[in-house]
């Protein structure tokens, strides 16, 4: 199986390749990324073929999906509050992008197609667990963006017979996540002050609670999913019921560091949603075969990782 990884030299494409070069059934593996998140250097040493480009790049996409078996589309432009400060160029990639890709699938074969959405879509309602027949109230930009394309990529399946399975993340962490900006993620982003001996930033409270899920296990569910071929009708919460707010996950990097960590709070950021949790039931019905990663174990796990990079240059 040739898969393609749009975004595979970011966060989650790169411990994705990893993952799938690891699969006896993928003969290959190629990325297309921009860079302009993700780096070149999370792929060194890997056996990957690395197409600096857009997706926005028509011509570009359509040829490297019609000579791949499987597509996994990750590119996009993160993170909430950036998307609330540059909506048009939110749009323009995580929107326009998707369709980009939606099309070359549709005229390249139509490989598998995997698609991210985000767990940001259930936005302002408050119903936990998140079952994906929930309505969506989206707070962001950002938010609305993963709600155009996941909507997108399964309008296709239906409308064009397409073989479409989307997930939606649930703020996953782990190796390879990106500090040291403004809008890094809240893992990354309390490690990172851990290690450098500085206030963890706590935005609001620290109360708002998240589903939190480790790199390794969504990886593991993507590979099982190319490698069955999965499609769903609807979209796919991927992360497992947990729910952790933000000073119980400071606690836990007490434990692992051996020592109190001081907090510095902030106003709560535009857009953010108070709690997030997964109803798991369509996950665990369709990966029975897949078992998440504990926190505590990929968050110890998480931290060796930034340490053998000394943070600075994750």
């Amino acid at each position: 199986m040739r898969v393609l990884v749009t975004g595979g030299a970011g966060f989650i494409g790169t411990n994705l390749c990893r993952t799938l070069l690891a699969d006896p059934g993928v003969s290959a593996v190629r990325v297309l990324d921009d860079c302009s998140t993700g780096s070149a250097a999370n792929l060194d040493g890997l056996a990957v073929d690395l197409v600096e480009g857009s997706i926005l790049d028509e011509a570009l996409t359509g040829r490297l999906v019609s000579e791949a078996d499987a597509v996994v589309h990750l590119a996009a432009r993160g993170s909430v509050p950036r998307s609330v400060a540059e909506p048009v160029a939110t749009h323009a990639v995580n929107t326009t992008g998707t369709l980009t890709v939606l099309e070359a699938v549709r005229h390249g074969g139509a490989p598998h197609l995997v698609v991210a959405s985000s767990s940001s879509v259930y936005g302002a309602n408050p119903t936990l667990p998140k079952s994906e027949d929930l309505a969506q109230l989206p707070l962001s930009p950002y938010a609305a963006s993963k709600q155009a394309t996941e909507g997108y990529a399964l309008a296709w399946q239906h409308a064009y017979g397409m073989p479409v399975l989307a997930f939606r993340f649930f703020n996953v962490f782990g190796p390879h996540q990106a500090v040291g900006h403004a809008y890094a993620a809240v893992v990354p982003a309390f490690v990172a002050a851990a290690l450098a001996g500085q206030p963890i930033p706590v935005h609001g409270d620290g109360t708002q609670s998240r589903d939190f899920t480790f790199v390794d296990t969504v990886t593991a569910v993507v590979s099982d999913a190319l490698r069955r071929r999965v499609t769903h009708p609807g979209p796919v919460n991927l992360a497992y019921g947990t729910r952790t707010d933000l000073l119980t996950l400071i606690t836990l990097l007490e434990e692992i560091l051996g020592r109190p960590l001081d907090r510095e709070h902030s106003p709560r950021r535009a857009g953010d949603v108070d709690h997030s949790r997964a109803d798991d039931t369509r996950l665990r019905g369709l990966f029975p075969e897949v078992h998440p990663v504990p926190l505590p174990d990929a968050l110890a796990r998480t931290v060796d990782w930034y340490r053998s990079v000394a943070v600075t240059g994750a």
